[in-house]
């Protein structure tokens, strides 16, 4: 684990190249200002907090725990347009339907995740479930997942997450199925189910 080497990645069926000793070399790149600790409670200028009006010009209840809504700007639409068909299939396009929803976590924007009780992170759980279980009875794909932090991406402060549903299996999703497929078929026991019972006897990592 010291030396450089190449490990194999049975989800994606490829090596990755893992050098670990490069963690030790002198840094004197960028470093990273941590974020500001001074969000407001509440900010009626904040599209997220309740009663505020968001770019669509609808105002958010007075929500007290989770609020799902559609997104005001959908990365996917249920209704969107077929593409036109090509002269060359190097320039091929195919139809990417769905649905893009937000859920607030609590009504509180100086709030995150792991700061929220038991209780209120139970209640999301349950209802990233309940979304898993709705949208999913339409869609092959759905995925619920949080932005965290400006630098990665995240365009507002409060707590919330995003979660999307599409007409057609992303990228890596497609390839992790087959992976996973192929290994089920094979050994007769689920890929990651067997990874984990690995890891815990293992105990290298």
């Amino acid at each position: 684990a010291e030396h450089q080497h190449v490990r194999y990645n049975p989800l994606r069926d490829d090596w990755v190249l893992v050098s670990a000793h490069r963690v030790k070399r002198p840094w004197q790149g960028q470093l990273e200002k941590p974020p500001p600790e001074d969000v407001p409670r509440w900010d009626p200028n904040n599209p997220l907090c309740p009663g505020a009006t968001r770019a669509n010009g609808e105002v958010n209840p007075q929500y007290e725990g989770t609020f799902v809504f559609p997104n005001d700007f959908p990365a996917l639409q249920p209704d969107a347009p077929e593409p036109d068909d090509s002269d060359h299939p190097l320039f091929r396009a195919a139809p990417a339907r769905g649905v893009c929803k937000v859920m607030c976590f609590h009504p509180w924007s100086d709030l995150t995740l792991p700061l929220m009780s038991l209780a209120e992170i139970r209640a999301v759980i349950d209802a990233w479930a309940e979304l898993a279980s709705e949208l999913g009875a339409s869609y092959p794909w759905v995925q619920i997942f949080e932005n965290k932090g400006a630098m990665m991406g995240c365009s507002n402060p409060h707590p919330h997450c995003q979660v999307w549903a599409s007409s057609f299996l992303p990228n890596e999703a497609c390839l992790e199925d087959r992976t996973q497929r192929q290994h089920l078929s094979q050994h007769g026991v689920p890929m990651l189910l067997e990874y984990a019972e690995q890891e815990a006897r293992r105990k290298v990592r």
